[in-house]
Order: C-alpha cells, then sequence, then structure tokens
C-alpha cells in the first residue's frame, strides 16, 4: 500500500482517540506552556497549537469559538487569547519548538520536549540607576 495523500501519523489509533490525544496535549502545551512527550507526538502536536495561536492573535468571535472546540476546556482557550498571544505578537509564525530530550526507559522511545520559542515568563521591570563611575587609582612607579 502506498503512502501518497495521506498526511499525519495515527500512533496506532482511531480517529476519535488521535483527536482526544493532540485535544489533551495542546490543553497541557497551553497551561503548563512546556510539555515532554514522545518526539513524533511533539512533531504532531506543534501545527496544531500554531494554528491556534494563529486564530488567537486575530480575537475574533469566532476565531474564539474554534479555539474552545479545538481544546478540552473553556479556561484553557481563555489563557491562550488572553496571556500567551500578546506575548507572541513580535512573531508571525514559529512560535514553538521541540528539543530531543532523553530516551524513555520502558520501551526506549525517543523524548523530546515541546516549549515556546519566546519566555513567557513575566519579564521583572528594570529600575534604572546611575551608571557606576570607574574610579582609577595612579600608581606610582617606583625605580
Amino acid at each position: 500500500m502506498h503512502r501518497h495523500g495521506y498526511q499525519g501519523r495515527k500512533f496506532n489509533r482511531q480517529k476519535d482517540q488521535r483527536r482526544a490525544l493532540m485535544k489533551a496535549l495542546a490543553e497541557s502545551l497551553i497551561k503548563y506552556e512546556s510539555i515532554e512527550t514522545t518526539f513524533h507526538k511533539g512533531k504532531e502536536v506543534i501545527p496544531y497549537v500554531e494554528k491556534m495561536i494563529t486564530k488567537a492573535k486575530r480575537n475574533s468571535l469566532h476565531d474564539r469559538r474554534l479555539i474552545i472546540r479545538n481544546l478540552q476546556t473553556v479556561e484553557s482557550a481563555h489563557k491562550l487569547i488572553d496571556e500567551i498571544t500578546p506575548k507572541l505578537s513580535a512573531r508571525n509564525s514559529g512560535y514553538l519548538r521541540i528539543k530531543r530530550t532523553t530516551l524513555r526507559r520502558g520501551d526506549n522511545a525517543q523524548m523530546g520536549r515541546v516549549e515556546f520559542v519566546d519566555s513567557l515568563a513575566a519579564k521583572p521591570k528594570v529600575e534604572e540607576t546611575e551608571p557606576v563611575k570607574k574610579t582609577t587609582k595612579k600608581v606610582e612607579a617606583t625605580k
């Protein structure tokens, strides 16, 4: 059998189970801002979440409803739209990255960490201070 025209991985699951898996992985990624899963599952969840981020940046009612449909809880959809996408406004695409980590102990599967490219942590405000003046001492040479 040939693979022409088939897209995505099946993960040895039926269609509804694959859809639930993608929703759960996307939910965890938005909630915790970083997840560790098998490398191939991570490669499948990245385009799934990036499409939702692009919709969240438009922030229309229709896009909000589409995002709610693709996630498990409404709270995570609101977190994506209200908290995460404003921090990613400088980018047009490429919001997520995957890094290979270790091999899983039980079945030796390659694991990977999926995370946002930009740090989503709140950046502390740096107070402006006066520059420190450097003092130099002249050393007299003795003969």
